[in-house]
């Protein structure tokens, strides 16, 4: 129970932070966004009379049919709270505050960021904010390779392309790339940077003592067998996979019984194991 209403209030907390950025970069610096959001932008362009947020909740309806049909009671159930949670906040927060313009490229950098800092929140939790991130859902199922940040960009840009066509000008929609990019790197960053794991290979002829040193740090080790191409020796190559707060004390113990090792320390993402994370099937 405590685990779902944290869930909820992440969502809930994404959805404010997403509502926010569109309101105080996107609107009053003529920014076109992707998305439904960005496609009720356009509506709400050509008739003033239909809010952004009432107009993004309507056209999600079919696409939330859609990811019900494909993917599951979970994602409808928190994606419609996250879709009307931050519906209603746009109309809300336009209602209480206007925000000055500022400038453009500033704006969409800033907005980038803090529109994919709360959709990076809102994916974590299995949600989405409705729209083409439900389309960046179903791509999800049949490219599961690719990060969210990439394919959230390929609907978005449809979008963007067709701002420029309605607004007659191409500078808005130029605008929105850039924050688009910046959306896409921060989304990315929310859902698989936080993963500071490192993987190292260390080549040393003391290769015994320093898996039992590296043992006693409580991390693993696997021995490799290689081969010296130049000189053709045998040799041990120890690949140990650990978190980047442990990377002073690995070199120290290292170099303090070789100082001649030969180490490779390279960045590991979703590292999945005793000591690391775990695998969850619904994970994006």
């Amino acid at each position: 129970m405590m685990k779902t209403i944290k869930s909820y209030a992440l969502i809930a907390l994404g959805s404010l932070t997403f509502a926010l950025a569109f309101n105080w970069f996107f609107v009053p610096n003529t920014v076109a966004m992707g998305g439904v959001t960005g496609l009720a932008q356009i509506i709400h362009a050509l008739v003033p009379r239909v809010s952004v947020g009432v107009m993004a909740f309507l056209l999600n309806v079919p696409l939330f049919f859609a990811g019900w049909k494909f993917i599951g009671w979970h994602l409808l159930a928190s994606s419609l709270f996250s879709m009307a949670l931050s519906s209603a906040a746009i109309d809300g927060i336009a209602a209480l505050h206007t925000f000055a313009p500022m400038d453009p490229m500033l704006a969409c950098i800033c907005g980038g960021a803090v529109m994919g800092l709360g959709l990076g929140m809102v994916f974590a939790q299995g949600a989405t904010t409705g729209g083409t991130d439900v389309v960046a859902r179903l791509l999800k199922l049949r490219f599961a390779w690719l990060p969210m940040g990439k394919l959230v960009v390929l609907p978005d840009f449809l979008i963007l392309t067709l701002a420029a066509v309605t607004f007659g000008k191409v500078q808005p929609a130029l605008y929105g790339l850039v924050s688009l990019f910046v959306s896409a790197k921060v989304m990315d960053t929310v859902l698989y940077g936080m993963d500071t794991s490192k993987v190292a290979y260390i080549i040393t002829d003391h290769w015994n003592e320093i898996t039992g040193a590296i043992l006693a740090l409580d991390r693993g080790v696997t021995v490799l067998h290689a081969q010296g191409a130049f000189t053709g020796a045998e040799k041990r190559v120890l690949m140990v996979a650990f978190k980047q707060r442990e990377i002073v004390q690995l070199r120290k113990t290292i170099h303090g019984m070789d100082p001649d090792a030969f180490c490779i320390v390279c960045d590991a993402h979703e590292v999945l194991g005793e000591g690391f994370g775990e695998y969850q099937k619904e994970e994006i």
